[in-house]
């Protein structure tokens, strides 16, 4: 399902159902939650960032960070987890991202009896805050929620951007298909806020591309993952794929590799992701036009 479509069943689906609400609808439980399920890396990340990660008792498969959360039962990933999974966790609370599905599933457990709030996934300052705050309260954890929200910005207005200039191509390779990142994502947000230019900003989502394109494309440098040399094959398998070998980036060896969920996630992180993405860039320079 398409985000859009996605969001779109997701809105009817709270319309109706009492048992789903939104974050930041001031719905508040009579007693604080003590069984709490995360859908959603960024989501669980938040819970432990709020210091309530005893409180949980399981999470989806995209939940990596902190290693606290690796150890938690899996109830599959987030945009197709598990509600017998879920189910048999009895949790009081599911911590959704708006992503998580499909929405008939998020229906399926409210009717089980546990309470789902559901917060934004887009990856804007103004989303994460209400991530954060959406959780804190679901948690009834409100002044850890504000404490939290206004450290990070005040370590963001301590970041250096030091991108601009550099032509940056960001890429996926998780499944074995080499994807580049568009307009529109968690990497292309990252890459607008230190000053980067990103290659292929006039596409939409993460996009296949072929060996012609990515000459074309000419990038200064190549930001990835740890997920991504992995499933490689390592850094040297990584860069010799049809499509990045043939680029200035792979053949000087200008390759940005950081944490999954910390380049992606836009979560609590974020001020650390930027001046680490940031530093990356600095050090690999851009080569003289």
């Amino acid at each position: 399902m398409k985000r859009t479509s996605r969001r779109k069943a997701l809105k009817t689906l709270l319309g109706c159902l009492p048992a789903v609400a939104l974050a930041g609808t001031g719905v508040a439980s009579a007693a604080a939650p003590a069984r709490v399920v995360g859908l959603g890396g960024p989501v669980t990340e938040i819970i432990y960032a709020l210091g309530a990660g005893t409180r949980m008792v399981g999470a989806d498969t995209s939940s990596i960070y902190p290693a606290e959360a690796l150890k938690l039962p899996r109830v599959g990933y987030y945009r197709t987890f598990s509600v017998e999974g879920v189910a048999s966790l009895k949790p009081d609370l599911v911590l959704a991202s708006d992503q998580s599905g499909p929405p008939q599933a998020l229906e399926q457990v409210g009717k089980l009896g546990a309470k789902v709030v559901v917060v934004p996934s887009d990856p804007t300052l103004e989303a994460l805050d209400k991530r954060i705050r959406g959780v804190a309260a679901a948690l009834d954890l409100t002044a850890r929620g504000d404490a939290l929200v206004n450290r990070i910005h005040a370590e963001l207005r301590d970041v250096h951007p030091a991108g601009r200039g550099q032509r940056v191509l960001l890429v996926s390779n998780h499944t074995g298909k080499m994807l580049a990142a568009g307009d529109g994502t968690a990497a292309a947000a990252m890459l607008r806020l230190i000053g980067a230019d990103n290659v292929l900003g006039t596409q939409t989502g993460y996009k296949p591309f072929s060996a012609e394109a990515a000459a074309a494309l000419r990038p200064d440098v190549i930001v990835t993952t740890t997920m991504s040399i992995n499933a490689s094959g390592g850094l040297e398998a990584f860069l010799a794929q049809a499509g990045l070998n043939v680029t200035p980036a792979a053949r000087a060896r200008r390759v940005v590799v950081m944490d999954d969920l910390l380049l992606l996630g836009f979560g609590p992180r974020l001020p650390e992701a930027l001046r680490q993405l940031s530093a990356g860039l600095a050090a690999k320079g851009s080569p003289a036009r």
